[in-house]
């Protein structure tokens, strides 16, 4: 299947090969009832006419491969429109149809569930444009494990050079989602191909003998030169030598991949081999497809043709050829040839292709969302951003703001009344540290940041099955915390209204000597509460500043504008939502 698409109009692209796909059916149904129309008359006592049997099944041979290929083209196509169908629901932010990614949800992970990386309308649902098991793995990885600034630097100058090649990004996705349904695992391949090799020496007397001893015979006796019974003699003499290799090409076609495995790897390298990189971190990943002056697709489309045959030997075809010619022994000799010279090779592939299509994400993702804001590491322990959005709100209704963490404040008191938009403000700077660290632009205009490892305590649940509390998981989240903020590399917290799970004196008790036990710490962050009592602490700790959320009142409604103030909170809205609720206060 050709590579080089014009992707302006798969509409239209995809009927004209749906028609080209009818007219090689009927063809190809035409072709079948004339060759079994010459195998009719030439066995009736018109020998010479069998043999046009052996052309004739070539051109069929020759449609079906036509055939594929069509197919293959209208698979592709229809990947094309569902990837612009998915780029329309991304963009409006409905990701209920994406993979939650359920199986990388882990309560112990520093901050991944209270960020919302994963499971319903989460970070990965955006980003995700992976078709493996490897690549999605590969993706999580980069999501729960951020890079240290001078990795992430080097990571973003490829992914933004990646998120400009749009018909690479789009060709790549493309391919595994049409061909890559259900990835077969590997494991039965790398045991095969780490069996030793079968293929004798005196085999290739066989498999020389073969096709001209039949060749020789089968011309023989159609035009009378020789008996009938040397055919059957023939015949008979070659299911014994086939029987020779048949449980290798049986053990061999158990070990192959699908078709559609091998078909998304070679068109994969393909692509890889033609595509042209500039930074170092894409030429590491190209370069196990072209080193060593050894072509990645050859060897692959090489496995995908042989891997073909082995699979379709009982194929009626086959068979007839296989009976006249013995053509086992061949098919053999290619595989285990191919094995010698590239069975070491294939399981790097499939691991470098599994971190191209977590890096083909990460670029599409930036594409999408139109991300170019680069990301300025510091030495020193800072938070600076401006314009800075939740990437899981839908742009159009998403409030950005503006905010600076000089290096002498440690903790940021956030008070605010309910839904004034504490949480999501917290959640908007742990996603977009998430995005930096995975060497990705954040959401935002200006993005400036040191050196933090990340830690949130935000979303703690009771859980029956484990006897747990949700004020116990929160006190465990804040010891891990604590445990974490004793090593050397600062940890940047995100609290969200700790200690809620207590009473109101022993809350704020807790509350003052938490904060006081950071501040002695190497790490800041912000602390969420509702106890306006605590901010009167900015006037005992130089380290604590007050920052806020309000609301208005209007038409006995209350209206937010999602802003973060400085200074706390001057009034709450719990009152008057009871009473909109209709409970008299």
């Amino acid at each position: 299947m050709k590579l080089k698409f014009d992707y302006s109009s798969p509409e239209a692209k995809l009927t004209d090969i749906r028609k080209k796909m009818v007219i090689l059916s009927l063809s190809r149904l035409l072709l079948f009832m004339v060759i079994l129309g010459v195998l009719v008359v030439g066995l009736s006592g018109t020998y010479w006419l069998t043999l046009l049997f052996f052309p004739l099944s070539f051109l069929f041979i020759f449609l079906i491969l036509k055939f594929n290929d069509k197919k293959d083209q209208e698979q592709f196509l229809k990947a094309i429109l569902d990837i612009h169908l998915d780029t329309k629901k991304r963009s409006q932010r409905e990701l209920n149809a994406f993979d939650q990614g359920l199986e990388f949800i882990n309560k112990k992970h520093p901050y991944a569930i209270d960020l919302d990386l994963f499971g319903t309308h989460s970070l990965f649902q955006l980003i995700n444009h992976t078709v493996s098991p490897g690549g999605k793995n590969k993706l999580a990885n980069c999501m729960m494990h951020l890079l240290n600034p001078e990795a992430a630097k080097q990571k973003n100058k490829a992914i933004v050079e990646l998120s400009s090649k749009k018909d690479f990004l789009l060709s790549f996705e493309a391919l595994g989602k049409a061909f890559l349904k259900n990835e077969k695992s590997k494991r039965k391949l790398y045991e095969w191909l780490k069996r030793p090799l079968i293929w004798k020496s005196w085999y290739f007397l066989p498999m020389i003998a073969g096709p001209t001893g039949g060749l020789i015979i089968l011309i023989g006796v159609l035009f009378g030169l020789l008996p009938t019974y040397f055919f059957s003699l023939f015949i008979f003499i070659g299911l014994i030598m086939l029987g020779l290799v048949f449980k290798p090409l049986l053990d061999a076609a158990k070990a192959m991949p699908d078709d559609g495995d091998l078909k998304t790897y070679y068109a994969w390298s393909q692509l890889l081999e033609e595509e042209s990189f500039t930074e170092d971190f894409l030429l590491a990943y190209q370069r196990p497809f072209k080193d060593d002056k050894i072509l990645a697709s050859k060897a692959l489309k090489k496995l995908q043709d042989q891997s073909f045959v082995v699979q379709n030997r009982a194929n009626l075809m086959y068979l007839i050829f296989n009976l006249l010619f013995w053509t086992d022994f061949v098919v053999l000799f290619r595989l285990e040839k191919w094995k010698k010279k590239f069975g070491d090779k294939i399981q790097v592939w499939e691991y470098t292709f599994d971190n191209w299509e977590a890096l083909v994400s990460m670029a599409s993702f930036m594409q999408e969302e139109k991300l170019k804001v680069k990301v300025h590491w510091q030495e020193k322990p800072v938070l600076h951003f401006k314009g800075l959005k939740h990437p899981l709100i839908q742009p159009k209704d998403c409030v950005a703001n503006n905010f600076e963490l000089p290096e002498d404040q440690k903790v940021i008191l956030l008070t605010g009344s309910n839904m004034s938009g504490k949480t999501t403000f917290m959640r908007t700077i742990g996603t977009n540290m998430v995005l930096a660290g995975m060497g990705l632009s954040p959401m935002a205009t200006y993005f400036s940041i040191g050196e933090f490892q990340l830690y949130t305590s935000m979303r703690n649940t009771d859980s029956l099955g484990e006897s747990v509390s949700s004020f116990y998981a929160e006190l465990a989240r804040i010891k891990g915390l604590l445990d974490n903020a004793d090593t050397d590399k600062p940890i940047f917290y995100l609290l969200d209204e700790i200690l809620k799970g207590t009473n109101t004196a022993d809350r704020i008790l807790g509350s003052e000597a938490l904060i006081r036990q950071l501040i002695q710490s190497s790490s800041k962050g912000f602390i969420s509460t509702h106890d306006i009592e605590l901010s009167d602490l900015e006037t005992k700790m130089e380290e604590l500043v007050n920052y806020s959320f309000h609301h208005d009142i209007k038409d006995e409604e209350i209206v937010f504008d999602y802003k973060i103030k400085r200074g706390p909170c001057p009034n709450f809205n719990a009152q008057k939502l009871m009473e909109l609720m209709g409970i008299k206060v």
